[in-house]
């Protein structure tokens, strides 16, 4: 005689005033949604939907449902004080992962379930992954590929600047577990020495880069601030296009050409929107202020051709960039040119799909991963709704 043994099923049925799943245009009355073991089982409209008779039931009166929100660019490694370099280099590995921790701690309060930690130091957030609790779904580059004393090099990236060291390179990400390639196109503002103006490698080696990646199954990101770096990184086929600022020396110049092939051939553009006021602190360094409104044009440019665009909002790299200011940028996107509706497509099913989890994050249908979000109020009608969560799910579980 063999014993059988029957796990029992852990359901619960969420009930709230209106749904966005994450691809249309407007909410949708009267969801019940049903979770079961992690995974969106099935979902309801109508004042008459049932919940199962097992089910848990989460009643959530006059708020709306929708995806959690995914940010594409962050760096848990940095605190978000005033100086997030300094503050990380007088850190052990070990209480580097406490502030990442609490870091992914403050993106969940926000709403944010997923997000694409660009920046590291020396893989810490491969070990985070491995952290018990409730996290955010991470997407780990490791630390960015840079040259020799380039933007970001205290991460632990650096590499020989040639066609074999960016190779190298990307084998020992892919050996370490990354999911995606984050390679320093241009220099940057975090980095002491480093110019955004300046190409950090050439033509070849961008190529030869793009190609081992791909080699490997990883996609390519480009922090590029520089024109120059922009163009080179497009041309060597990445998938994706950080910051793109379009900086030349004569001020921001985003040509037609460009912005076509940007569009074409569906590169992820990830705008560094999103910010908080913090008294006392200083914005964006005084140069990137003063092309800012030259960037934020040729972006609306971007968006008004069609191209595939999301927010990547650089948290954690100053007071003013706290982990979990993703609701600011997404509503960022509405002075682009977005519908409301479309900035929350943007945040949610289209960011699942630049960062990798397109076919189970990002959406509300069954079959897709139970991270949820509820506000309070329509965000589709007004987009500050996203800055009053009152529940976040993970997996089905209520971390808020």
């Amino acid at each position: 005689m063999t014993a059988t043994i029957t796990r029992a099923r852990r359901r619960t049925a969420v009930r709230a005033a209106r749904l966005f799943d994450g691809v249309g245009a407007t909410t949708i009355p009267d969801p019940l949604v049903v979770v079961e073991d992690g995974r969106i089982a099935s979902v309801e409209f109508g004042e008459r939907a049932a919940a199962p008779p097992d089910a848990e039931t989460v009643d959530l009166p006059g708020a709306t449902l929708l995806p959690g929100l995914v940010d594409v660019h962050v760096h848990l490694a940095f605190d978000a004080g005033a100086d997030p370099v300094g503050a990380l280099a007088t850190r052990d590995d070990e209480a580097v992962l406490d502030a990442m921790a609490a870091a992914a701690a403050a993106q969940l309060a926000a709403g944010v379930t997923t997000v694409r930690d660009l920046g590291d130091r020396d893989f810490l957030s491969l070990r985070l992954r491995g952290r018990p609790g409730p996290s955010p779904t991470i997407a780990a580059a490791g630390p960015p590929i840079t040259s020799a004393g380039g933007h970001c090099h205290f991460l632990g990236g650096e590499t020989v600047a040639d066609v074999a060291g960016v190779r190298a390179a990307v084998r020992e990400h892919a050996d370490r577990g990354v999911d995606v390639i984050k390679v320093m196109a241009s220099g940057g503002n975090l980095t002491p020495g480093s110019s955004a103006l300046s190409e950090q490698f050439g033509p070849a080696e961008l190529a030869a880069l793009v190609v081992e990646a791909h080699r490997h199954g990883l996609p390519v990101t480009a922090h590029a601030h520089a024109l120059s770096a922009v163009e080179a990184a497009v041309a060597a086929g990445v998938d994706g296009l950080e910051h793109c600022s379009f900086l030349a020396p004569d001020g921001v110049r985003a040509p037609d050409e460009l912005l076509a092939t940007i569009v074409a051939r569906r590169i992820a553009v990830s705008g560094t929107l999103g910010v908080v006021p913090a008294p006392g602190m200083a914005g964006p360094p005084p140069e990137m202020l003063r092309h800012l409104p030259a960037i934020l044009a040729a972006h609306a440019r971007l968006v008004e051709l069609g191209a595939l665009y999301v927010v990547g909002t650089d948290a954690g790299i100053g007071p003013i960039k706290p982990h979990g200011v993703l609701p600011h940028g997404l509503a960022d996107l509405v002075r682009l040119g977005m519908s409301p509706a479309a900035a929350l497509r943007s945040g949610t099913s289209t960011a699942a799909q630049v960062c990798g989890f397109g076919d189970r994050k990002g959406r509300i249908v069954p079959g897709y991963d139970a991270d949820l979000l509820a506000v309070d109020g329509d965000p589709v009608a007004d987009l500050a709704a996203l800055r009053r969560p009152l529940a976040v799910l993970v997996g089905g579980q209520r971390v808020r």
